[in-house]
């Protein structure tokens, strides 16, 4: 059921409506008697559907031979009642592990609402064969809707990552209020999976309100969630956004109108090997919202990869380990393939980031996107590790086939982790931004993952799940690499690794709402904090992964929550305050220019 969009500029997330549209009219009007018979000849159509072959309907004198379909009749609502379901992994080993986190939160979100008057009743059973209850596969999701009364307010339950389409289809049919809920923790990504389920549903054009707690007892989140379960809506405080004003006219103004003008003109190719990682449907833009701007698709397969990679040479893969290991960076290796990081897996990663780069050259890339979950988790060791390294400026050469030239010599070639094409919009334009102010045009996208108070100010763990670019860290040498967590990845394979340096940075996000690109620009600073709370908010999370501990300026943690429209957003290093304004203005220029809605969040310096 097509909804219409919410009117262009308003804003959509942290609301949701009762929305149950009326049914959709036949064509040329033809849901009344008199205009179908006009349009048939038949002058009565009986009401009686068919229950068997026996039973006919007949139009006239004429009797149909066609054995119809019985439409699904859902059951009807319970009164007072809130029916909830559980995105999940489709990786197995995720949902086993995540589950009795689930269960706590499923728990804590029970109480809370039968304290408040209501009935909760979950809309599928756990499955005791797999040992979980999560909804894992899209097939899942649409059986388990055709249960669930369509008018009944329902809630989303996610205490872990999810596959955001593993429910999309029964969400955007839904008739009923929806309420996507997480756990304030760093546990499992659950943040990071209701972000990416809002994201998706705000490109859809469907209506839903967010909500989060530690366990749904605080005031808080007991005041959100009864005001939605009576009124069917939530909103929250999200004035922290407003639109872009009138650009002083000034170098940084010029430099982005210009590029974006040179960038219309001239155009520029993104490489995508595969689209839709993990269920993420927000991550993928549309040819016709891109083409505008000037970027175009080059359709990739990783199964190509793959066979460029089985042509790289051991010794070229060595020549790229070696660099590493001079640059100083560490590797913690052993010998156990199913739980350590081996030398093994570290030689197929470095035979993709050498096939990643030629497949590039070969079509003349400017960024480079490689899904790898789920296509390439059978198959070879993590793409991180060669994600990291491409987005970096000093990283090992890599010589074309023949030995001629150096690919993309002493600069990066922007990746988009997870094939995440609002990254690839992003990264190309800052690539371009950065290069031309003189600034280090390593850009990275980050996880969204969680983050508490620390010493008077809220303090966000940004931890994207495997590689930043090393001079993100301060360097190689103060970078390393981990196995993959077994459970996410079988093949392992290592991460590129560190904890982010102090700095300004500038953070944004490219995202499809009311059928249309936009794009929110905000300001934030890299801080440095002592080992033990780093070493504690690893520990927390996946102390495998890169962590940035970010502070958002005239951003509170709720205002963030509400607005955020994926769970990833990039950022990028500047030298002080006063540049990273200026880059800032020079990116909102050009965004403008290209013709995409920009927004401002929180302190911005214009």
């Amino acid at each position: 059921m097509r909804r219409r969009p919410a009117a262009a500029g308003s804003s959509t997330a942290g609301r949701a409506f009762s929305s149950t549209a009326g049914r959709r009219p036949l064509v040329g009007g033809m849901d009344r008697p008199d205009t179908w018979a006009r349009h048939t000849g038949f002058t009565h159509c009986s009401t009686q559907r068919p229950r068997s072959g026996a039973e006919r309907t007949t139009y006239g004198d004429r009797m149909t031979t066609y054995s119809l379909p019985e439409l699904n009749r859902p059951p009807a609502a319970e009164s007072h009642t809130v029916y909830t379901v559980a995105s999940g992994d489709l990786r197995p080993a995720a949902n086993v592990t995540c589950w009795p986190t689930q269960e706590k939160l499923e728990s804590d979100l029970a109480a809370a609402v039968t304290d408040l008057g209501w009935k909760l009743r979950r809309g599928h059973a756990v499955d005791e064969a797999k040992r979980h209850g999560f909804i894992d596969s899209q097939r899942a999701g649409i059986e388990v809707f055709k249960t669930l009364p369509k008018d009944a307010p329902l809630i989303v339950v996610e205490a872990v990552w999810q596959y955001s389409h593993h429910v999309l289809a029964g969400l955007r049919s839904h008739e009923g209020p929806i309420l996507v809920v997480a756990n304030w923790s760093g546990e499992f990504p659950g943040l990071v999976g209701l972000l990416n389920l809002a994201g998706s549903l705000t490109k859809a054009g469907r209506d839903y309100s967010v909500l989060w707690s530690a366990d749904f007892t605080d005031e808080w989140a007991r005041d959100g969630l009864r005001t939605w379960l009576e009124t069917g809506t939530l909103t929250h405080d999200t004035g922290h956004v407003r639109p872009l004003p009138p650009l002083p006219e000034d170098p940084e103004t010029e430099l982005g109108v210009a590029l974006a003008r040179q960038l219309r003109e001239e155009k520029a190719i993104i490489g995508v090997f595969d689209e839709g990682c993990m269920g993420m449907y927000n991550a993928i833009i549309d040819d016709e919202f891109l083409n505008p701007l000037g970027l175009y698709k080059e359709r990739l397969s990783q199964s190509a990869l793959v066979a460029e990679m089985k042509k790289v040479s051991d010794e070229e893969a060595q020549a790229v380990r070696a660099w590493l290991d001079d640059a100083g960076m560490t590797f913690h290796t052993g010998k156990d393939e199913a739980t350590e990081l081996t030398d093994a897996q570290l030689l197929s990663q470095f035979k993709m980031y050498i096939a990643a780069l030629r497949i590039a050259d070969d079509f003349g890339l400017d960024a480079v996107g490689i899904q790898y979950q789920q296509g390439l988790k059978d198959t070879v060791p993590a793409s991180d590790l060669a994600e990291g390294l491409l987005n970096n400026v000093q990283r090992p050469p890599v010589l074309s086939r023949d030995g001629a030239r150096e690919l993309y010599a002493g600069a990066p070639l922007p990746h988009f982790n997870e094939v995440d094409e609002g990254v690839a919009v992003d990264s190309l334009v800052t690539n371009r931004i950065w290069t031309a102010m003189g600034l280090d045009p390593a850009t990275t996208l980050h996880d969204i993952r969680w983050g508490e108070e620390y010493d008077g100010r809220f303090v966000w763990v940004f931890e994207i799940s495997g590689s930043v670019p090393a001079s993100h860290n301060g360097g190689y040498d103060k970078s390393y690499s981990m196995r993959q967590p077994p459970m996410f990845f079988p093949l392992g394979g290592g991460t590129l690794s560190g904890v982010s340096r102090p700095g300004e940075i500038v953070w944004s996000r490219v995202f499809l709402m009311d059928g249309r690109l936009h794009v929110d620009l905000g300001r934030a600073t890299s801080v440095e904090l002592p080992e033990e709370e780093t070493r504690r908010r690893l520990e927390a999370t996946n102390h495998q992964w890169p962590i940035m501990h970010a502070v958002l300026h005239g951003i509170t943690r709720d205002q963030f929550m509400a607005r955020h429209r994926a769970n990833h957003l990039n950022v990028a290093y500047a030298p002080d305050a006063a540049t990273a304004d200026k880059a800032l203005r020079a990116k909102a220029a050009l965004f403008a220019e290209l013709g995409v809605e920009v927004h401002l969040c929180g302190d911005v310096s214009l």
